[in-house]
């Protein structure tokens, strides 16, 4: 996390509702620290930050400066494993990088700045691990680095000081014995002296920014506001932030009681360009530290590999999802990739299970062999998409545990209607649709305007959904209902929706919101390929009829949004993902409108897994091969059973 934080206040109103909205300020407050929020450093390290602070935050030179002092206090030879915590877009790390060292990584909770800084990394041609996640629960195992670095200020953002110490043991945990720590911390002394109560400044010709500061009641926090505005589109952020101000002394005796021999500490004062209001990033102290734990005398054992089952659907069976109506050559080859790449992943061992006639028997079998069940079986249990919920049902019945959706979760995404029904109660923007109950046989006025789409209300695969669900008139709306009908079943409830004609659009995550997750760089469908006339859509026939015209011309590629659309999208997937109870992976299915708005379409818990799907095509684009996006899926459901684990199940026996 970096040095001044900004954010969109909880009490703010929007012009616009569900897209890049446009804040009002909250005007005049007498109390600005009962506008604090506790997390309030979650998601707002943004382009606000990067346009604010970019004065300091963005000046190669003084990046320079500040590695050229942090490399006189530590003994870091170019071979040190490094890690920058907070790192930001992660321009200390990289000027790392552009000086020869070559063991690096990053990690910030902020997707934006992550982001930011892959790009950069991949344009650049450097070799750093950048990871999201909170710096309180690094996913890094013990005395793994050399040295952990705190840098840019970012020491002090949470609540409470209990929380700042388990910052300190958990740098200490993954620190190496005799590992070195470096944090670059505010002034407490200076900046209780000296704050601005009042300031503002031109951060460019169209932006200038007005600050309020005050010090917290116990007088231990300095609460700051900042109201950004643009000359023509007037207020876009008015945010609160704090942080907790530590002079040398109390932070010396914070790192002596937690395991740390601090060293002296050294002034150093930021030189920024534009001169004007520094805020926490004026006068600032760095301090090194030696991890004081001993050399461990144990000899390392080799790690013990971690057992998987993977559950599959039934080749032997029927399935009538794909188009002839049984397993094909392309679903053997997706088999074949999949085996190939999951034997790529050191530390885990893997076995199969894919006969449906005997799955429960098998999966009782194999239970006290498992550490859990990898479950790609998203056929269905006996290939019946309806049944897909009775995997992960099985398998919470035996009592073990397993990778993906739990049966609720797929319950809730299965149903269209119910999914539109939640977002809309969150406020995420859905497509204006109406339902038709089986028993309607006509409908007796439509509601919206053409075009439209007609879907089944239950189901995924995009089954039911082709290029004649797309409807300019009664005529075609009667004659797709009648289809939809016929294939999905003439008992169930069918949707129609508003055609949106803007850009399709796909968001990934691998991981466990809120605090281990990693947002896929977003894809879009690439309709450029297809003849005039025909609709815009990624339906039944791009997806599984290789001889369609949509499946030999469509193509995923790397969507290009704005900043702010991307920030929309990344905070209302992860709202979403956390509401319908989705675990370890997840794909949403996006469209935007005519005025860019984007709207949910689908909720795709445990998604297409296969080589050359969308979640692959996702990881490719974020620089993940097929093996380390299974891996990563893995690595997600791995982390989320440790950490339930001993209130839920225990681990199976050695």
């Amino acid at each position: 996390m970096p040095a001044k934080p900004n954010r969109q206040n909880k009490k703010s109103t929007t012009k616009t509702r569900g897209k890049a909205s446009v804040p009002a300020s909250i005007g005049p407050v007498e109390d600005l620290e009962s506008y604090v929020k506790a997390d309030w450093w979650r998601n707002i390290f943004n382009a606000n930050y990067l346009r604010t602070d970019g004065d300091v935050v963005e000046d190669p030179e003084i990046t320079a400066v500040e590695i050229d002092a942090f490399l006189a206090m530590l003994d870091a030879p170019q071979d040190s494993c490094i890690l920058d915590v907070c790192c930001g877009q992660g321009r200390h790390v990289l000027e790392l990088a552009r000086r020869g060292y070559r063991n690096l990584f990053g990690v910030d909770r902020s997707h934006y700045l992550i982001s930011r800084a892959k790009n950069i990394t991949r344009q650049q041609g450097h070799a750093v691990t950048f990871r999201e996640g909170d710096a309180r629960k690094l996913r890094f195992p013990d005395d793994k680095f050399d040295i952990v670095y705190l840098a840019g200020n970012s020491f002090g953002y949470f609540e409470t000081v209990e929380d700042d110490i388990a910052l300190l043991k958990e740098m200490r945990r993954i620190l190496r014995p005799d590992g070195q720590l470096l944090i670059d911390f505010t002034d407490g002394d200076y900046l209780r002296a000296h704050y601005d109560p009042r300031s503002w400044e031109w951060i460019d010709k169209n932006y200038f920014v007005c600050r309020e500061r005050s010090l917290s009641k116990a007088g231990d926090r300095l609460i700051s506001r900042e109201v950004i505005t643009h000359t023509n589109k007037g207020v876009v952020a008015d945010q609160f932030y704090a942080e907790r101000l530590y002079n040398e002394q109390e932070l010396t005796e914070l790192l002596e009681t937690n395991g740390f021999q601090p060293s002296a500490g050294q002034q150093m004062v930021t030189d920024s360009k534009r001169n004007q209001d520094l805020g926490m990033m004026a006068q600032r102290i760095v301090m090194t530290a030696r991890s004081d734990k001993a050399e461990s005398s144990r000899r390392e054992e080799p790690t013990k590999a971690r057992n998987v089952t993977v559950l599959l659907g039934d080749h032997r069976r029927a399935d009538t999802v794909k188009p002839s109506g049984a397993f094909d050559e392309d679903d053997f080859h997706t088999i074949d990739e999949l085996k190939k790449a999951l034997a790529q992943i050191p530390d885990y061992q893997f076995s199969y299970l894919d006969n449906h006639d005997s799955l429960i028997a098998d999966i009782q079998n194999k239970a006290d062999k498992t550490d859990f069940f990898l479950n790609l079986c998203d056929e269905g249990f006996n290939n019946d998409a309806t049944k897909e919920l009775h995997i992960p049902a099985l398998l919470e019945f035996l009592n073990v545990d397993y990778s993906g959706g739990d049966p609720q979760c797929l319950a809730y995404c299965y149903d269209k209607s119910l999914v539109r029904g939640i977002a809309t109660e969150m406020d995420i923007p859905v497509p204006a649709a109406f339902s038709i109950a089986p028993e309607d046989v006509t409908f007796i006025s439509l509601s919206l305007d053409f075009p439209v789409i007609v879907k089944p209300n239950f189901g995924d695969s995009s089954v039911g959904i082709t290029t004649a669900s797309v409807c300019h008139d009664v005529q075609q709306l009667e004659q797709a209902l009648a289809t939809v009908r016929e294939s999905a079943g003439f008992d169930q409830p069918v949707l129609v929706e508003q055609f949106l004609t803007g850009k399709d659009i796909s968001v990934g995550i691998i991981g466990n919101p809120p605090d281990a997750y990693t947002v896929l760089p977003i894809i879009e469908e690439d309709y450029s390929g297809l003849p005039e006339g025909l609709p815009r859509i990624c339906g039944y026939e791009a997806k599984w009829d290789q001889e369609s015209i949509y499946f030999k011309t469509i193509k995923s590629v790397q969507a290009d949004l704005p900043a702010a659309t991307v920030g929309f999208l990344t905070a209302s997937c992860i709202k979403l993902f956390q509401r319908l109870g989705c675990q370890d992976y997840a794909r949403f299915d996006w469209r935007l409108d005519a005025n860019n708005t984007p709207r949910l379409l689908e909720v795709n818990p445990n998604p297409g897994w296969c080589w050359d799907g969308h979640l692959a095509r996702m990881a490719e684009f974020g620089g993940m091969s097929y093996a380390k996006m299974l891996q990563e899926i893995l690595r997600a459901c791995d982390e989320r059973l440790v950490a339930r684990r001993g209130r839920v199940r225990p681990r199976r026996a050695a």
